[in-house]
Formats: structure tokens, sequence, C-alpha cells
């Protein structure tokens, strides 16, 4: 079998879903590999890179002639280069990568029309033996500690305590809103560099796990019972639930410096937790890092990528913060991406095991069809009467 590795063509995109490497194993296991050129150079690697550990480098259609292809972006996550891609995809090509099913499913349904097989890395379960192949997580990590120091840098104040012969410095106030994996990372490095940190999250279970990294958990009188998912997401709550909770939140929003939100939703629009006013509360020169503005915003205000300033205040809504660390954040989507390959090949691949759950869950399209039950759901499809066929 031969797999191919997509440059990306999605705006700022500096990722790449094979690091030099990863490819050293999956040649060992057998598959031929090839490397668009150019495809690693935005993180640091350059073709000769590729070439070392023996991938062929190619042109994005030799790319696509592979009988897997392998992208951190496609379908609807490619943005305007998913057009040109979609024309280049065949009947029984596997296409993987990061395609957000849930918000863009006529992308999917685009890919189904012509024939390919595509997997979404964002639908890999939460279970113990996919845990090396989950790539939201491994990207959030990076996501919550680049948050963190894009505060730092526009914060006018320095974040940990110093005591000089001029005189003390009070360490600066840090706020998390959601404590999921980028919002743990996110205390864990407002902690290491010196700030006065606290964690809130709608799951009460979370509770220890913000306060093992040394930070004050925020607990609001809310029944919370059922806000988390079986998968360990939050979930949605109703807008009664909302109003209570940004009313209470209203005195610790506004006596911080910093506030980073990464409160989401899959699939659904992002909770607004700080209303504006909540942020004309806060003291000026103080700093929101909305993580969610791209899902409509934790943050009344935020722009996804711009920076606004209310009343003093400095609003941020980066919407690809992994991609600003595109070295680390590609190897660990490698590791993810290798990972996960290897599991459909030694489970059949091109044939598509039903029977396995990280398999079924992943599968969104194949032989023609949309079989993902909730991307269906979305697109607007009825339930498919019999189970999915089998590719290959």
């Amino acid at each position: 079998m031969k797999v191919a590795v997509l440059k990306e063509t999605f705006p700022g995109e500096r990722r790449v879903a094979l690091v030099p490497t990863a490819i050293p194993p999956l040649l060992k296991s057998g598959l031929e590999v090839a490397v668009e050129t150019g495809a690693g150079s935005a993180a640091g690697f350059s073709d000769d890179a590729y070439r070392a550990v023996g991938a062929a480098i190619v042109s994005r259609d030799e790319a696509f002639a592979a009988d897997c292809v392998l992208a951190v972006r496609t379908g609807g996550a490619c943005g305007a280069g998913w057009c040109a891609d979609r024309d280049r995809l065949r009947p029984g090509v596997v296409l993987i990568g990061m395609c957000d099913p849930l918000s863009a499913p006529e992308a999917c349904r685009e890919a189904a029309d012509r024939g390919a097989t595509l997997f979404s890395l964002e639908l890999v379960p939460r279970i113990t033996r996919a845990q090396s192949m989950d790539v939201l997580s491994s990207q959030a990590n990076i996501a919550g500690y680049r948050a963190v120091l894009l505060a730092a840098n526009t914060l006018p104040r320095i974040l940990p305590m110093m005591t000089t012969a001029a005189g003390t410095l009070t360490p600066a106030k840090v706020l998390v809103l959601g404590a999921g994996v980028a919002g743990l990372q996110a205390i864990a490095t407002a902690k290491r560099l010196g700030a006065q940190v606290s964690g809130y999250d709608v799951r009460p279970a979370v509770k220890e796990q913000v306060q093992s990294l040394g930070a004050k958990f925020v607990e609001l009188p809310l029944e919370t019972g059922a806000s988390e998912t079986a998968g360990g997401y939050a979930k949605a709550m109703g807008e009664e639930f909302y109003a209570k909770q940004r009313e209470l939140l209203g005195k610790v929003v506004a006596d911080s410096d910093v506030v980073i939100c990464t409160a989401l939703i899959p699939g659904q629009r992002a909770p607004l937790l700080v209303t504006a006013e909540m942020v004309a509360k806060m003291r000026p020169g103080s700093v929101i890092v909305d993580m969610a503005a791209e899902r409509g915003g934790n943050c009344a205000g935020s722009q996804p990528d711009e920076t606004v300033v209310i009343g003093g205040v400095t609003i941020l809504g980066p919407t690809n913060l992994p991609a600003e660390a595109p070295a680390h954040t590609s190897q660990l989507y490698a590791k993810n991406v290798a990972t996960f390959l290897a599991h459909l090949v030694k489970a059949g691949l091109p044939a598509v095991a039903l029977d396995d759950e990280i398999c079924r869950d992943t599968l969104v399209a194949t032989d023609g069809q949309l079989v993902h039950p909730k991307i269906r759901e979305r697109a607007g499809l009825p339930p498919l009467a019999a189970p999915a066929p089998t590719a290959g």
C-alpha cells in the first residue's frame, strides 16, 4: 500500500501530517511513503530530511494517486483548498485527517459522492486503547500552553511575584475557564510562570485535576450532575444554567488580570461565559484569550484571529494555536496518525473492520455513502437502513 502526505493549503497552517522520524516504522511495516514537495518546510522539515529516511518526494497530483492520503486538514477543515482536493479524489482512495465533520457535513458528503473512504481523526473514541491516536488532545495540549504565552506577552505586567530592592511586585491573577486538555495545560503553564491561578469547569469531576496543578478550583452553587458526556466531554446545558453561571462568574472574572477561555462543545456553538458586562468590570490592561473564538466565542466581543480592545481590556481570538508551534505539534500529530494508520492496516485496510470500535467510530464515508450516523443527521440524511458496507 502506498501512503502519501499532503502539503497543507489552509492559510496559516504550518503543521504536517508525518514528520521524518515517523516514516521508518511505516516503511518497516511494508508501506510505501511519499511526501508532497514542501509539505514539511513550514514546520522545519525539508524534502531532503524525508528523502534521507526513505520517503519519495512527489507532486500533489501524484500524492492523490496513492492508496491512502494523510493530511492535517481535509474536508471542511481545509477551507477553500478543499474544492481542488475534492476534484482529485477517486473511488477507493482512503483519506485520513481532521475534517470538521460535525460542522461541515457537506464536505464529507462530497468525499462520499466521489467514492472516497474518509476517516475523521476528530472522532477517535476516548477509550484507553485509542489514547495514542487522540489528535484533539495532543493538539489542545500545545494550544493551552501557547494561549498563556500569548496572554503573558500582551499583559502590561509580569505574571510572577518578584521581590526586588525597588519593591515587591504582586503576581498576576489568571483564570482558566474550561479544564479539558487545553485548560489544564494552560493552568499548568500559568502556574509555572508564577501566576496566581484559578480554574473553572462545569464538570465537578475535574476539581481534583485542577487542584493537583496547584490552582484554586472555582466552585459555583449550580446543579451540574448532567454536565458530562460518556466520552468525557462537556455537555451543552440550558440557557437558564448559563445565565446563572455568568452571574456567579462575574466577580471572579472582574478580579482577574488574565482570562483564558477554552470551553467548547463538540459540533456546537461555544457557550458564552464572559459577557460584555463582565468585560466592562475588568481592570484596564487585562487580557482575555478566547480559544473558542472560531466557534462563536466564550467571550462577548471576541473575533476570530483578531485583537479587540474594549474599555482597555484586550480580547484575543486565536483560531489555530497549534500551528504556531508546528515542529512539536506535527511530531505529536504524526505519532497519532501513524498509530491510527497502523491500526487500520492491522485491521485489514483497505477493507474497513466495522466490528472494531476505533475503525467504526472514525469512518465517515465509504462506497459512495456517508455512513457515520451523526454526520448523516447533520447532513439531513435519513439513517442507513442496513449496516454500512465494507470498503475494499
